[in-house]
């Protein structure tokens, strides 16, 4: 299965006989989805350079959604009445051959697929809302990564959710490493119970622990990393807020799928919706997208 020109479309089974899709662009940039989760596993440069973080303790076994990668929150962010960060990560989820048509600009000179999610019976019980969720991972002929999610209620009463893609930035030290784009925002810190502050410096760096959820961005997110000479821009549409966080050394140890010292290795900056869910009306959808690029830096 291919679509235009030279991108590369291909699917194969897992070691647990779950589909995998391996996105490749013409330069040879690539990008690899499991239908397991809906997850994105690799996200590579066209010099072959994995982009993206996966725990060297990972349990590749559903229903564990894998440490790493861009797991996707849905119906809910962090804790709440469901297990923590929602169910569809945990999902198998199905390849959509024949979705609603999207902008052409998001089709051409890109390798792309379409995945599915609706809620099981058991899905229904823990929470009772009908829905599709259509979600299509597509690589650039520039090597961009962009994730659209397209939400659906196809119930006879409202439902609100939250939403975020979960997305762990390979980089070479996290006390090495600074993000742009978040001066002056308010933020929720999750160390200090959800307590409202404002972010007074140009940039965040690292020195311990930072679990936050940064309020109403509207321009890019930037994390330089200098020793790798490389920069992760990240820009949004429909997800408002931004979250961030390391574990740092003591959270690490009380993961069981991250190594000790693999925090160093690691940061996590999402495209969210925390703050204010998000409210359909019966047959309403909701677009989000998160599109992830690579430059080389100084």
């Amino acid at each position: 299965m291919s679509h235009s020109g030279a991108a590369v479309v291909e699917v194969s089974k897992d070691k647990n006989g779950i589909d995998q899709v391996l996105l490749q662009n013409p330069r040879g940039a690539s990008a690899r989805v499991s239908l397991h989760g809906g997850q994105v596993l690799s996200w590579r440069s066209e010099r072959g350079e994995e982009l993206l973080f996966i725990s060297s303790k990972s349990v590749f076994k559903p229903p564990k959604a894998v440490r790493g990668g861009i797991p996707i929150c849905f119906p809910q962010f962090g804790n709440g009445s469901l297990e923590q960060n929602g169910f569809a990560r945990n999902r198998i989820w199905v390849i959509d051959n024949e979705p609603p048509p999207l902008n052409p600009n998001d089709s051409n000179g890109k390798a792309y697929i379409d995945l599915l999610l609706k809620p099981s019976e058991d899905d229904l019980k823990i929470w009772p809302h009908s829905f599709e969720f259509r979600l299509r991972v597509s690589l650039a002929a520039e090597g961009h990564l962009t994730l659209i999610s397209r939400i659906r209620n196809i119930n006879c009463k409202p439902f609100s959710f939250s939403i975020a893609y979960h997305t762990y930035f390979s980089i070479s030290d996290i006390s090495e490493v600074r993000i742009e784009g978040l001066e002056t925002l308010d933020y929720l810190d999750n160390l200090c119970e959800k307590e409202r502050f404002t972010e007074q410096g140009d940039a965040l760096t690292f020195e311990s622990e930072v679990d936050r959820a940064y309020l109403s961005s509207s321009g890019a997110i930037a994390v330089f990393d200098h020793e790798r000479k490389r920069t992760f821009v990240v820009r949004k549409e429909g997800l408002p807020d931004v979250a961030v966080w390391n574990p740092w050394d003591k959270k690490s140890k009380s993961i069981v799928d991250l190594g000790d010292e693999e925090y160093k290795q690691m940061l996590c900056v999402d495209g969210a919706a925390i703050e204010k869910p998000i409210t359909l009306k019966p047959g309403e959808e909701w677009t989000g997208r998160v599109e992830l690029s690579v430059l080389a830096s100084s």
